[in-house]
């Protein structure tokens, strides 16, 4: 009997799968490909992933291969600088290309001791009261307590578990590939900069080898999602967009991307959960997929470890949706309105000349920045405390950051009265008396996500929170 099985090995399947093994729940992860994409569909990670990863001692192999950008540009396009004083200590976005993020996740989640399988396709699940079994494409079957689908936007997982997916199709598309141009960039530079200024879904840029990464918007939108498009392709859509085709030639992969906007009607069906793509698809505007991946992986790997280990609280799987669905929801707001907002047509053009005055003021430019790097979610745990369910930063202590106590994935009350106690949770909830300039509470409780769950001073108001999250 295996604890959980994952379907689908993409950033989101290999984070939970990392997460999982920190508490010693037996993980098998089923990849249908036999090896890792090439295929770039995501360019970096923002400050709240970053965070993430620093929550658990792996961030600076990721800062090591990555490069930090500024938080320029990152709402539709609309040049405007990045707010100072952000509430974080990445500020930045870390340039990192999708398929060195998913090695550097896979090589945690196999070092932790996660078991692997590619070449495994889902074809059919069963569940019932103790478990769930899952159907491979060879003919044989696995059972497990939980089944988490990670396998992306056509989720053969949801599918099966017959959970809808209403939302919108796809009303524009986009060409993206890596190739060579047969021109210097010298030349091409400056014709693809005065291209920019009115058409956003368009750019070309070095990347790294002699190749260059490619983005035009198609002609029309391909209802077949499996059609790969050709050089031609992209040459006639240059041409049509920049009047040249840069003289592009030796293609290393190229791919094709839509708006369909859509989520799922629900995160979890008995013991089957959904994350990342297969719960929520959206416009790439922003950068914010793979990080809404990476971040309900964060969210759901201790809850499903409490419930496999025998101590989660009886609703404690249900707050899984309850705090990802409506963060999903308004990622699709804000890539919907920055799609509208990228549009060549006259109407468009004059909100995004409005949206362009409003972002002078710091306070929308704030706004704007914090939705996009996720650094402002606060979840509804209840409490008029205003602190009380949004995520903490890397508080300076005495003895070093707040962040280096959470590497096991266990929560922390971060005492500074050293009158406070967890009773006998000491194998889910660590004692931390220490002294913050940053905290201007007596003590918080800190869930393993790094989301605040109680302040104060009171005994007897922790015990509470203390059984409502760890049992």
């Amino acid at each position: 009997m295996i604890d959980v099985i994952i379907a689908g090995g993409g950033p989101t399947g290999m984070m939970l799968a990392g997460e999982l093994r920190l508490h010693g729940v037996r993980v098998v992860l089923l990849e249908r490909d036999e090896e890792p994409t090439k295929v770039v569909r995501a360019l970096g990670l923002h400050a709240r992933s970053i965070e993430v990863l620093d929550q658990r001692g792996l961030v600076d192999r990721f800062l090591e291969l990555g490069t930090k950008h500024p938080l320029a540009g990152f709402f539709a396009g609309i040049e405007r600088p990045a707010p100072e004083r952000l509430d974080t200590k990445y500020p930045h976005v870390l340039g990192l290309p999708q398929p060195k993020i998913e090695r550097l996740l896979t090589e945690h989640a196999l070092a932790a001791g996660a078991e692997i399988r590619r070449g495994c396709a889902v074809t059919g699940l069963s569940q019932d009261e103790d478990g769930v079994t899952v159907e491979l494409a060879d003919g044989t079957s696995l059972r497990a307590s939980y089944l988490v689908g990670c396998d992306g936007g056509r989720s053969t997982v949801r599918k099966l578990a017959g959970i809808d997916f209403p939302g919108e199709p796809s009303r524009v598309e986009t060409l993206l590939g890596e190739m060579e141009i047969g021109i210097p960039w010298e030349e091409a530079m400056p014709l693809m900069l005065e291209v920019r200024k009115t058409h956003k879904r368009f750019g070309i840029g070095p990347y790294g080898d002699g190749g260059y990464r490619v983005i035009v918007p198609a002609e029309g939108v391909n209802e077949d999602r499996t059609v790969m498009p050709t050089l031609d392709d992209f040459k006639q859509r240059l041409i049509a967009v920049a009047g040249t085709d840069f003289g592009v030639h030796s293609p290393r992969w190229m791919s094709r991307f839509g708006d369909a906007t859509r989520q799922a009607e629900r995160y979890r069906s008995g013991r089957v959960f959904l994350a990342g793509d297969a719960a929520h698809i959206h416009p790439p505007t922003g950068g914010q997929g793979l990080n809404l991946g990476l971040q309900d992986a964060f969210n759901l790997g201790w809850k499903l470890a409490a419930a496999v280990n025998g101590w989660a609280p009886s609703d404690l799987l249900d707050t899984y949706e309850g705090e990802r669905h409506p963060v999903a929801e308004e990622v699709l707001n804000n890539t919907r309105a920055q799609i509208e907002l990228m549009k060549v047509e006259p109407g468009p053009q004059s909100v995004r000349r409005v949206f362009t005055e409003l972002m002078r003021f710091e306070e929308v430019n704030r706004y704007l920045v914090e939705k996009i790097i996720a650094v402002a979610i606060r979840y509804d745990f209840g409490s008029s405390d205003d602190l009380v369910g949004r995520r903490i930063g890397d508080l300076a202590l005495k003895r070093g950051g707040l962040y280096e106590q959470m590497h096991a994935g266990r929560g922390i009350l971060l005492d500074q009265t050293g009158r406070l106690s967890t009773g006998d949770r000491a194998d889910r909830v660590d004692h931390v008396v220490d002294v913050s300039e940053e905290l201007d509470v007596p003590a918080v409780l800190v869930r393993p996500d790094g989301h605040v769950a109680w302040a104060g001073d009171d005994q007897q108001s922790l015990e509470t929170a203390l059984a409502r999250w760890f049992g």
